[in-house]
């Protein structure tokens, strides 16, 4: 597919750009609404299309909730079954909220054998919709610090499960890769956060870092590249322990394999390889 397509889907998804624009803007590239709207589900999430890359048989799932600083906040656990000390893991979903494909990583995270805890952003405004449109409208008017400070509050859960060994990593996609970052700038005790193709945490807040990090990047996604030169620079001159990848010839959202134009099998398992033996090196 035209690479224009998919950095228009890209801002898009990243932009506050209306439906009805962005088909528009679809229909100039392609030739004809006709041919933008043939070309759509090759473009958006397709959540049936993707088999789920984990036995469910071998899990143990549950709701679960605590109290946020405004609200009840909801999200997805799972571990192995008759999981004991696991080391435990909190999953950031992208800018569309908790949906099947977050909750399918929750489940491959406890299938190496964590505790993991895929949270909801948006447990404090009723929870994920459907409307994936409407999950990334509710997303953009969250109030930043009270969601940092819940998201906090949820790797303070974890470390107090009675199945967890007090260990904690997180990791996260796009929006949440950007809250990878701020969680290990504002939470000194965190162990591991993983990033994928999130914004950077700014330079100033990197010597705040104690946590080890991994950052991942797709090659072609320049609009998350443009922050990596100052935030490695910072990284280094701070002496935290991070890995940076970049995944040559990939897009933003790689690891998402209900994305059909832009997932990356191959990048996918390399990075999710490289993140779950971060992992085991530091939570177990």
């Amino acid at each position: 597919m035209d690479q224009k397509i998919i950095n228009l889907y890209d801002s898009y998804t990243h932009s506050q750009l209306s439906r009805k624009e962005f088909i528009k803007k679809l229909s100039i590239l392609t030739g004809g609404t006709a041919m933008a709207l043939t070309m759509l589900p090759l473009l958006e999430n397709n959540y049936a299309a993707a088999a789920s890359l984990v036995d469910d048989s071998q899990l143990e799932t549950e709701t679960i909730t605590y109290k946020g600083v405004n609200g009840e906040m909801k999200g997805f656990m799972a571990k192995p079954k008759n999981g004991k000390n696991l080391g435990t893991v909190l999953v950031i979903h992208e800018n569309r909220g908790l949906n099947p494909h977050t909750i399918d990583v929750t489940k491959q995270v406890a299938a190496e054998g964590f505790l993991a805890l895929g949270l909801d952003a948006l447990s404090v405004t009723g929870g994920t919709p459907a409307d994936e449109d409407k999950a990334r409208e509710e997303i953009g008017k969250l109030d930043p610090a009270a969601n940092l400070q819940n998201f906090i509050l949820g790797l303070d859960y974890l470390r107090k499960r009675k199945d967890g060994n007090g260990k904690v990593g997180c990791v996260g996609f796009c929006w949440g890769g950007r809250m990878a970052n701020l969680l290990a700038v504002n939470d000194p005790n965190l162990q591991a956060a993983v990033a994928y193709y999130g914004s950077q945490a700014e330079v100033a807040d990197v010597p705040k870092i104690k946590a080890s990090l991994m950052l991942h990047y797709a090659g072609l996604d320049e609009r998350i590249n443009a922050g990596i030169p100052a935030y490695e620079a910072a990284l280094k001159q701070s002496s935290i322990d991070y890995q940076l990848f970049i995944y040559e010839g990939v897009n933003h959202a790689f690891n998402n394999n209900t994305s059909p134009t832009r997932y990356n099998e191959a990048a996918a398992k390399l990075a999710w390889g490289r993140t779950i033996d971060l992992f085991k090196t530091k939570l177990k």
